[in-house]
């Protein structure tokens, strides 16, 4: 960190849904990558953390228990002896709200869905000195530690696989005259495995109060809508090693990434085959590699940390801790049941009764790991096959295109 902002800023953040609290995670650490979080999910425990003194407060009014604007009275009471910087963020934009709010002096009064750049220009002349700059290394690995037991630790807090599509470009092709095009963005990014997750998992929190799960992406964005589909997106960007800059892990994700989208493209063309959902079955094959890449991307965090790592160590991870890593992240993130099942029928089909989705699924899988001269005939009379009544001639017509 430089001599011009020597001290270390604690921020509080107090955020009902899940996504909303990483997104304002990943701006702030982008400004000030050293800062001390202090995060919380309810009213109650952000009262209880203004003793901890935060030098910058980003509360939901939205909160449980607690209001937001509860949570500013109390900080206005109990720190009357300093002017807290305390942003109030809020999905209602009317003005007897507004004027509720003013009388407490809040530093501002930002309005769900957030702009994303405007926060952060904000944040920045909070956060930051005038011509300070602050420098983070990556943290160091613990003494001791192996590649193993580093996996092990963060299977069940990764933050998913990397990123595949060109985020900032994906952006820049669906704003127009009018703003973002939601459906140009769809477009634009329906083939990257992390963002479909994301958005999925954001559109079905409980924030979003809607019946009936989104199981595919145009689904999930026409829910959370064009802005703020397009801070998630975004927000997933910020974070580190969002990107794989190693050649040879990049190398393996792009397999992975190829078999993820020749298993959804299978996927659609069976669903539409058997009158099914198409796009659903495109969703559930482009997801079932999550978990490979997501161990890819924790790799890549290995070898920040300066962690030693060869080609036999990338092969056994991915081999030892693919599948733990995908169904770990599938129900951190409460994928769809549905949506999950399909891809469980990707890798098995389960005992007892199989549904036709299932049966599509497990067969788009066999036709997308079919190599350039395998022969389709074990696929042919194979047990999935033969349940689906596809003959070999459909076989071979979908092989072709």
């Amino acid at each position: 960190m430089s001599e011009a902002s020597v001290t270390v800023p604690r921020v509080l953040i107090a955020e009902t849904d899940p996504w909303t609290r990483d997104l304002l995670t990943q701006i702030i650490l982008t400004v000030r990558c050293d800062a001390v979080l202090d995060i919380c999910e309810n009213g109650l425990q952000a009262v209880a953390k203004l003793s901890l003194h935060p030098d910058l407060v980003l509360a939901s009014r939205e909160l449980a228990g607690v209001d937001g604007l509860d949570v500013l009275r109390h900080a206005r009471r109990a720190l009357r002896d300093r002017p807290l910087p305390f942003i109030l963020i809020s999905s209602r934009s009317d003005t007897a709200s507004v004027r509720e709010a003013l009388p407490l002096a809040p530093t501002a009064y930002l309005t769900k869905p957030l702009n994303v750049e405007s926060l952060r220009q904000r944040l920045q002349t909070l956060l930051l000195s005038e011509g300070a700059a602050v420098f983070c290394e990556v943290p160091p690995l613990i003494p001791g530690m192996v590649l193993n037991r580093y996996l092990d630790m963060r299977r069940e807090q990764s933050d998913g696989a990397p990123l595949l599509a060109d985020v900032q470009v994906a952006v820049k092709r669906s704003l127009q005259a009018e703003g973002l095009n939601l459906k140009l963005l769809e477009e634009e990014v329906r083939t990257d495995p992390q963002i479909t997750a994301v958005l999925i998992a954001a559109a079905n929190s409980a924030a979003q109060h809607r019946e009936g799960p989104a199981q595919t992406l145009l689904q999930a964005m026409s829910r959370l809508g064009a802005t703020q589909s397009m801070n998630l997106i975004l927000g997933l960007a910020l974070k580190r090693a969002a990107r794989l800059t190693d050649p040879e892990l990049a190398e393996h994700a792009e397999l992975y990434w190829n078999l993820s989208l020749h298993t959804a493209e299978y996927g659609r063309t069976l669903a539409r085959l058997m009158n099914l959902e198409q796009e659903r079955a495109y969703c559930a094959g482009l997801l079932h590699c999550l978990g490979d890449l997501a161990v890819l991307r924790c790799l890549q965090e290995w070898k920040l940390a300066h962690g030693d790592l060869t080609g036999e160590q990338i092969q056994a991870s991915l081999k030892g801790y693919g599948a733990g890593f995908g169904s770990a992240l599938r129900t951190r993130w409460r994928l769809p049941l549905e949506l999950r099942e399909l891809i469980a029928a990707i890798y098995q089909l389960g005992g007892g009764v199989y549904s036709r989705d299932a049966l599509a699924m497990n067969l788009a899988a066999q036709m997308a790991r079919l190599k350039p001269g395998d022969d389709l005939e074990t696929i042919s009379k194979g047990k999935t096959a033969r349940l689906l009544k596809i003959s070999p001639i459909e076989l071979q017509r979908m092989r072709r295109n």
